[in-house]
């Protein structure tokens, strides 16, 4: 079983213009910790600023956020639009995201609370930190945890409304992969097209630290890259030194991915590396990070050799009789029995696996990077070869995964071509989704009121 890659870049906050470019819905925490921007002057009695469908938007959603895309711009730094503008903007994405949303409800379209679980923790997991961290930040933000949530449910909603909308009508065909391979030739490439397998080490400066604090984390840091750089192992290293998530268990490992699927700080840190370079010390938000490029590779190229990751998988899809949480209940307890010795994986897989790898016992057989959803190939990265992964959502149900082995090998020129049909097949769905968007737009009865202050 192969699965298309979804766009779920949830990495940074609620950005423009924007659903074309996945779930953006946290601050960038992989940038310097800075004062969000306040408001000023007397806050106003909330009042309606627009309706859509006889639904609301109100003056103090319209405020929520654009202090949140202030936020973000402030922390990317550059030009920004005029405060004028980016009301416009914020006033018509609402408007947008209204009329969709009250689509996907019409459609029965759900996003559990499991799934905002799963999405809450990737947005952890991409900034190199745990949940309860992430919390913490978003708290010292400025952010309202439950509203938080609210927003990733609704674009969860929304993603899944886009995958019914118009998965089906957009084609790839081997033409549009040669014309994307020659621009991609004459533009001077795309991150997109640029695989990365990187390995991290954090020195976590904690929360209201001190000046000589932050000097003496800052001096840790710099100490460990020394080490790093005079030849000591990496992964050594991170298991011995760095405060990230799970780092004395994967060595500090991310896992290969496309450049344009990194947080934006490492993107940027290691654009001029090659495989084995080491970044600087960076400063994020979380502390001090220092990064190395472990693999590097550009896809259409002769000779690329990548990490692929041979796994198995039991796959549940909810329905009436079998809910999401269901569904991850069942499989927990299936996780729980194999680790007990209870159960054997593959035989549990030929047995009740809804999937077509369920006659080979979950097999899906060796796979390069990019051939499977964010989601599932985040979780697997994550594992070690024997490890099983808690149950993971994806849009084609509830997964039990497990790594059984990884290699190094030659990506052939079919593979590689697989990836970039993905790869053209979310341009085409990006294109498509801004016609539908502005349909779906078009048949919303939108009354505009009072403006925004």
């Amino acid at each position: 079983m192969r699965f298309r890659p979804l766009a779920l870049a949830l990495s940074c906050a609620l950005a423009f213009p924007a659903f074309a470019q996945g779930l953006r819905v946290v601050p960038n925490l992989g940038a310097p910790r800075q004062a969000a921007p306040r408001d000023v002057g007397p806050r106003p009695a909330d009042y309606i600023v627009a309706v859509v469908n006889s639904e609301p938007i109100t003056n103090n959603e319209v405020r929520t956020r654009l202090l949140r895309y202030e936020q973000q711009l402030s922390q990317q730094g550059g030009a920004q639009p005029s405060r004028a503008q980016l009301v416009r903007e914020v006033v018509e994405r609402l408007i947008t995201e209204k009329a969709q949303l009250q689509l996907a409800r019409e459609l029965a379209i759900r996003a559990d609370e499991g799934m905002v679980d799963q999405a809450e923790l990737s947005v952890a997991r991409q900034n190199g930190i745990d949940v309860s961290e992430l919390r913490r930040r978003l708290q010292a933000d400025g952010f309202n945890l439950t509203q938080f949530r609210d927003d990733l449910r609704n674009q969860i909603l929304l993603q899944r409304l886009r995958d019914r909308e118009l998965e089906s009508k957009v084609k790839v065909t081997e033409l549009d992969i040669d014309n994307f391979l020659r621009e991609q030739e004459q533009n001077g490439g795309d991150p997109s097209l640029t695989e990365l397998n990187l390995a991290h080490i954090l020195v976590a400066v904690p929360e209201n630290a001190s000046p000589a604090q932050v000097a003496q984390q800052q001096a840790k840091a710099q100490q460990v890259l020394q080490r790093a750089r005079a030849g000591e192992d990496f992964q050594k290293l991170a298991r011995e030194t760095s405060d990230a998530s799970g780092a004395a268990q994967n060595g500090g490992v991310v896992g290969a991915r496309t450049a344009d699927r990194l947080p934006p700080l490492f993107m940027e840190a290691t654009r001029g590396l090659a495989a084995g370079g080491v970044t600087d010390v960076i400063r994020s938000a979380a502390g001090f990070h220092i990064v190395k490029v472990l693999e590097k590779h550009q896809l259409g190229q002769a000779g690329i050799t990548v990490t692929q990751s041979h796994a198995r998988h039991i796959l549940l899809r909810p329905n009436a009789q079998l809910s999401e949480a269901q569904a991850r209940q069942r499989l927990a307890e299936v996780k729980r029995r194999i680790q007990a010795g209870q159960g054997d994986f593959a035989q549990i897989a030929r047995d009740s696996s809804q999937d077509a790898s369920a006659r080979n016992g979950g097999d899906l057989g060796w796979a390069s990077p990019g051939m499977f959803v964010p989601e599932f190939e985040d979780a697997l990265n994550s594992l070690q070869p024997g490890q099983i992964a808690d149950p993971v959502v994806s849009r084609f149900g509830v997964h039990l995964i497990q790594l059984l082995e990884r290699r190094q090998s030659a990506m052939s020129q079919r593979e590689q071509r697989e990836v970039v049909r993905n790869l053209v097949r979310e341009r085409k769905l990006d294109e498509a989704y801004a016609e539908w968007a502005q349909e779906v737009r078009g048949r919303a009865y939108v009354e505009l009121r009072e403006p925004p202050q």
